[in-house]
């Protein structure tokens, strides 16, 4: 598993133990500390995409509502929020440009790791239809 891999999967843990919390922002930050050694250089790249994530996310839930067709973000599985949001803060906030496509395959394979079997095909769709929306 590559290092950024590993940093998104960290991130998504963090996120999604927030969005447990009645989302608390710093209850990702305490979370996401105990992944600091195990990621070591990468552990930035987690900081960056949890502290991003939490910080944009009305923001990020206006885009990701925006895309979902019916269905809300509060409806919505934890997990495929948390992967929602923190795919869409990568792809319209974040300083790192990733390239869209990268973003995207990360974001299906930790649905398919993490959330149900129709998961990623969803997360597929909304995060395509971002992606065409966004070059406009």
């Amino acid at each position: 598993m590559s290092n950024r891999r590993q940093a998104r999967e960290c991130a998504l843990q963090s996120l999604y133990y927030a969005d447990s919390s009645d989302w608390a922002p710093e209850a990702a930050a305490t979370y996401m500390t105990q992944f600091k050694g195990e990621l070591a250089e990468c552990f930035a790249f987690c900081e960056d995409l949890v502290n991003g994530t939490t910080s944009h996310l009305a923001e990020i839930d206006r885009l990701v509502s925006l895309y979902a067709k019916n269905w809300t973000v509060a409806r919505m599985s934890a997990v495929d929020r948390s992967i929602l949001r923190m795919a869409t803060y990568e792809m319209v906030f974040s300083s790192e440009k990733t390239p869209v496509p990268a973003i995207i395959d990360e974001a299906i394979e930790l649905a398919k790791k993490f959330s149900t079997e129709n998961s990623s095909k969803f997360i597929n769709g909304l995060l395509d239809q971002l992606k065409k929306e966004r070059k406009k």
